[in-house]
């Protein structure tokens, strides 16, 4: 890794040029690579810096498993449309009488119920959903929402996932936390203290259900939907190749629901959960890779060819290789963030004004405003938890006080309501890709749910800072 260098406010400038262009652009692409382009110079390496950050930020096992992941997700799609196993799966939940509202509570459930992956959530939900919400006439963008919404958010908040782990790993050492069954313990005690992820997945029942009306750009989008049939707005562009949302189902082969959907889920959830169960690592790409292969094996005893099973597994990997390229150029934008100390630099112009009054309240804004600058929740929790934590435990004598469990899920709650408003986020994109929405139409209409749910985090954070 290159050394880290320190250059101030100008740390800032490539994230907001990167967040800047994506929305005037509406290009993702172009403007993460022209991101990458202007902080090399930033950090003094010139043009030929550009390649070298490529190779740091993807020549390593962390983005090597990221893409494996994706294109084994991507696989695995394919099969399911190649053997009518979506269309099946729609046609069943169609037939329980469905209504536009119950699709979209369907959608808010599912996503909760997947809740041990926040890669797999959101493209499962999106995926699965979007041609019965097509059918119902529910805009790419409210189905991205969904999946996105019920991800981060629900990993965060149960204590049997990677999220938990990585988080009660960073309080190891901290106060009177000696080890891993300690670190889970505090965990589970922020669990309530966790407004942000807690009130998301709220917002998200309140809105499916129509409790809430709609506003903002969603309220457009819905509206278009509904009363011209366009799912999607005119020259949007689906974060997801024509390959893979093309795929028809193999005619003159008898297939299953069971056989060519539910076991290659169960074995996904199976795999994933058990695995974490036994070794605390939840073996997510392992288990749709072991998914992917039994369900292609299944094709083939049904009578599929083996020709016809190759290529769809090729239109797969080609389906989400744009989603691939935007993960690609945001780990390089991370890596440039880290090299710059952006992170750094937010945290030193506001640790002078954390008090324990207003701790947990500021601690959620500048992982919010990290997590929205790098597009990244596990890059922020490692930044804000040494930080903070430490802060906390400080005010409370090292006792575990409700001050601690407030500020470690404020940081939690933070980097995830940090990446729901970030064009560079990770999960976003695959919300955006699960649901073959255009990713910046994505960001546009859930941002100012974002908002309205990180503003009441903040009132909460300040009343609890307050009372303690």
């Amino acid at each position: 890794m290159e050394e880290s260098i320190a250059v101030g406010a100008w740390s800032l400038l490539p994230a907001t040029v990167a967040i800047v262009l994506a929305f005037i652009t509406r290009n993702t692409v172009f403007s993460l690579a022209v991101a990458c382009i202007v902080g090399v110079f930033v950090a003094g390496d010139g043009l030929l810096g550009f390649p070298n950050l490529l190779k740091r930020a993807l020549g390593n096992e962390n983005f090597s498993w990221v893409l494996l992941l994706e294109l084994f997700i991507g696989v695995s799609i394919a099969f399911f449309q190649r053997t009518g196993a979506i269309r099946n799966f729609s046609d069943w939940v169609e037939s329980l009488n469905m209504t536009r509202v119950r699709v979209q509570v369907v959608a808010w459930i599912m996503g909760m119920f997947v809740f041990f992956s926040d890669y797999f959530s959101p493209l499962f939900v999106g995926s699965t959903m979007r041609n019965l919400s097509d059918r119902f006439r529910i805009s790419r963008e409210k189905l991205a929402y969904i999946a996105d919404s019920t991800s981060a958010p629900v990993s965060v908040l149960v204590p049997i996932t990677g999220w938990a782990v990585f988080i009660a790993g960073l309080l190891i050492g901290m106060g009177p936390v000696e080890n891993g069954s300690d670190a889970i313990m505090v965990f589970v005690a922020t669990i309530p203290y966790n407004v942000y992820a807690l009130l998301a997945v709220i917002m998200v029942g309140l809105i499916v259900s129509g409790v809430i009306p709609e506003f903002g750009p969603m309220k457009k989008a819905e509206a278009r939907a509904l009363n011209e049939g366009k799912v999607l707005a005119d020259g949007a562009e689906p974060l997801m190749a024509r390959e893979l949302t093309d795929i028809t189902p193999f005619e003159g082969v008898r297939t299953s629901l069971f056989w060519n959907f539910v076991l290659p889920v169960l074995i996904v959830i199976g795999v994933a959960v058990g695995s974490f169960y036994y070794t605390n690592l939840a073996l997510t790409m392992e288990a749709f890779l072991l998914s992917s292969v039994v369900a292609g094996v299944t094709m083939r005893i049904q009578g599929i060819p083996l020709a016809d099973i190759t290529n769809t597994a090729m239109a797969g990997i080609k389906g989400v290789m744009p989603a691939v390229i935007i993960l690609a150029f945001a780990y390089a934008l991370n890596e440039l963030s880290d090299n710059l100390n952006t992170a750094e630099y937010i945290v030193a112009q506001t640790e002078g004004w954390l008090t324990p009054a207003l701790l947990p309240a500021l601690t959620f804004l500048i992982a919010g405003t990290i997590a929205f600058s790098t597009g990244t929740s596990w890059g922020t929790f490692a930044i804000m938890m040494p930080i903070a934590a430490p802060l906390a435990f400080a005010f409370t004598g090292n006792e575990l006080e409700p001050v601690v469990y407030a500020t470690v899920a404020a940081i939690a709650g933070g980097g995830v309501f940090g990446d729901h408003c970030s064009p560079l986020s990770d999960t976003s994109i695959l919300a955006s890709t699960g649901a073959a929405s255009d990713h910046i139409d994505h960001v546009k209409t859930q941002m100012p749910y974002a908002l309205v749910v990180g503003s009441v985090s903040v009132v909460v954070y300040l009343v609890i800072g307050m009372t303690l």
